[in-house]
């Protein structure tokens, strides 16, 4: 299955910013950032279509994941 990944601010780094990637079905949030190398911890908020979900969440066909890291600032 095809899904359209996002990756946003410091997770973009030495990655990409939008790319489609290809899964099997039963695939976790989880499992795509492990795929992409990033920490559960790196994890701030994570949207499939716009709609926030937590990172057990399977995705389908065709959904958009979006990932953002914690933001920090003053």
């Amino acid at each position: 299955m095809q899904v359209t990944v996002k990756l946003f601010a410091t997770l973009r780094t030495n990655r990409f910013k939008v790319k489609v990637l290809d899964y099997s079905s039963g695939t976790t949030i989880l499992d795509v950032a492990r795929d992409l190398d990033i920490p559960k911890e790196e994890l701030a908020l994570t949207l499939v279509n716009g709609i926030s979900v937590e990172v057990d969440h399977e995705i389908r066909d065709g959904d958009t994941l979006s990932l953002f890291p914690p933001v920090g600032g003053g």
